[in-house]
């Protein structure tokens, strides 16, 4: 198995920014770009998240292929279209239609664990061990949409996760620019999930199965 890229988060810090879109709306493909550096921290951090990092890789190809199909296309260019485009033709009720805004809702929940773990990882001293950081963002994010079975996998495995800095050093390629830019980071992380959020509490979607 070839090696997984370092999780680069001046590049998330980035490409968030630059996915704001007008006023309320997010471009998918810049977003689509922050979350396959989203998707190596998943995959970095160990076989705790292995489940999630397939399930990240399934959305973001699911996405990507929306993007690239000539006919369809122009109608994931941002959130809005798509969630318009996909309400507007009825295609969410259909069974056999495999939905971006469902597709997306996935990735969307997934941010928030990131955020939340992150923003805790940043207050832990360098020799702290991370686990019950982790079960904690967890059960406030991920948790809530995951069945018994996996949530109780996942909450074995964390036990094994390192220290803050053993766990940065693992995941990041130079651990004192990524914590400078952390709050960046997780500010415009915060900035795209609450856009996000709001998309989905506008066209009434945030419980679509």
């Amino acid at each position: 198995m070839a090696a997984v890229e370092r999780f680069d988060i001046e590049k998330v810090t980035q490409v968030f920014q630059d996915c704001l879109h007008e006023e309320d709306d997010i471009t998918m493909d810049e977003y689509l770009k922050g979350y396959e550096e989203i998707n190596k921290f998943f995959t970095l951090i160990g076989s705790v998240f292995g489940f999630v990092s397939s399930d990240i890789r399934a959305k973001i190809d699911i996405l990507t292929t929306f993007r690239k199909n000539d006919e369809k296309a122009e109608n994931f260019v941002t959130f809005k279209t798509m969630m318009s485009y996909e309400k507007d033709s009825g295609l969410l009720k259909d069974s056999k239609y495999v939905s971006g805004s469902r597709t997306l809702l996935r990735l969307h929940r997934g941010l928030e664990f990131v955020y939340e773990f992150l923003l805790k990882l940043a207050e832990l001293a360098e020799n702290d061990k991370v686990h019950q950081t982790c079960k904690t963002a967890y059960e406030n994010t991920l948790a809530k949409h995951h069945p018994w079975v996996v949530r109780k996998g996942a909450l074995v495995a964390m036990y094994a996760l390192p220290t803050q800095g053993e766990l940065l050093k693992r995941v990041c390629t130079n651990v004192p620019r990524a914590i400078e830019i952390l709050p960046e980071m997780l500010k415009n992380t915060k900035i795209v999930y609450d856009r996000t959020h709001a998309l989905y509490t506008l066209y009434d979607l945030h419980a679509l199965p």
